[in-house]
Formats: structure tokens, sequence, C-alpha cells
């Protein structure tokens, strides 16, 4: 009987001892693999940790072990304005995220919901959220709207002007609060109580280099500034303001 216990006790011990070293291995496996450093390359409407906490989620989210195995056949997370990510592991504790983000012209509200869409009027993305990168755009009539599909409006043009706009606002640094394009054409800036009135895309480049300087002076004014027969040159009657009643 004391021969079985003590053959009980060295297996129990040989057994400790085991997985005493199981669990060291893998601490210093955990240890050997730590990511300490994680790259973002190619994203713009997020920021370098918003994709870090995207992608790396979970308790082993930043072992690069781990993470080969998870993505060893790819990102699959679908990520709101990201068309694919891909990781790169640049040693076992450095990765690189690399995010490919879709091509978004602007947005619309329907149904209590942001309709996002690309230069070609292509439903990207329907979200609860606005992104404040992205302008809302006003005057669009459609009456339904799919992923992945157009938008229905009756002029399918206008998200190429919609993207050439909204690209010259970037360019400049212009961010207004929404734009609104009418059945003709006519195209309007919103900043807060001050709109500003372009016309329609005629010397839309000259208008834009101008609005630049123009924009910090609307602050505080309520009306319209009018822009419709600005052409590029420094003329004043080109250029008037409209005080709203």
């Amino acid at each position: 009987m004391e021969k079985k216990h003590l053959m009980v006790k060295k297996t129990a011990i040989v057994i400790g001892i085991v997985l005493a070293m199981l669990l060291l291995a893998f601490c210093i496996g955990m240890q050997a693999f730590h990511i300490s450093t994680v790259h973002v390359k190619g994203n713009s409407y997020y920021t370098d940790d918003e994709i870090r906490q995207m992608i790396l989620k979970g308790n082993f989210a930043y072992n690069s072990l781990y993470l080969k195995l998870k993505y060893s056949g790819g990102i699959k997370e679908e990520l709101p304005f990201i068309e694919r990510a891909e990781m790169s592991f640049d040693s076992a504790n450095e990765i690189t995220i690399t995010v490919y983000e879709k091509s978004i012209a602007g947005c619309v509200s329907y149904l209590g919901r942001y309709i996002y869409f690309d230069k070609d009027g292509i439903v990207v993305e329907s979200s609860m959220e606005k992104n404040d990168d992205i302008p809302v755009v006003l005057g669009l009539k459609f009456d339904r709207c799919v992923m992945g599909e157009l938008l229905p409006v009756s002029n399918s043009e206008v998200f190429k002007e919609i993207l050439s706009l909204t690209q010259l606002l970037n360019k400049y640094s212009i961010v207004c609060d929404d734009l609104y394009f009418s059945d003709s054409g006519e195209i309007l800036l919103y900043f807060a109580d001050a709109r500003v009135s372009l016309g329609t895309m005629d010397n839309i480049d000259e208008k834009m280099i101008k609005l630049q300087y123009i924009v910090p002076e609307l602050k505080g004014l309520s009306g319209t500034l009018h822009m419709e027969n600005y052409d590029g040159e420094d003329k004043d009657e080109y250029i008037t303001f409209e005080i709203d009643e």
C-alpha cells in the first residue's frame, strides 16, 4: 500500500514538473512572440489606434504566432470603409497592417442612416455614424438604396461632379457642413449659417482657389456668398455677400 502511495506521489511530481515546464515554455513563447510594434499604412478615415483596435482583438491579439495562424488565409473581418486589409510580419515582435480604403465620394442621409457612395454612385457603406471627413450631399432624389448598387438618381453624372468637388475641398482644406446639388446643376456649400453659391461646375478650380481665403471671413455670418460668375479675375463685382433678412 505504501509502495503504491509512493508511486502515485512520484507520478504527481512528474506531472507537476511537466506542467511547470509547459507553463514556462508557454510564458517564454508568449514573451518571444509578443508584438511590441504595430505599423499601420494606407489609412485616412481612421487613426492608427482605431485600425489596431478593429483588427487586434482578443486575449492573444498581440502574439505574432497566434496572428499567423488566425490570419493565414488573410484578414476576413468586414471593416467599415475598408475594402480589404493585409498583415505582414516584419519580425516576431513587429507587424505592419496595410489597409485599402473604399473610394468614397460622399454620403446621403436616408431613413436615419448615412449612406456612403463611391465616385460612380455605388452604395458602399451604410452606418448610423457620420464620418466627419465625408460631406453630406443634399438635393439628390431617390426612393431606395441597395448595398453594392447605384443610387437611383435621375442624373448619374452628378456623382463625378460630387467627387471632383470633394477632392477640391480636400485639396484646399475647405471644410463645409453640407453640399447641395440642384437638379439644374447648381451647387451650394453650407458653413453654419452662411452659404456659398458656386453656380455650376464652370471655373470650379478658380472658385475654390479664391474660396479658401474667404471661408474664415464667413464665421458668424448669416447669408449667401455669391460666386456664380467668378472666373478667376480678381474683381469685386464677381463676388457679393447677401445678408439674410
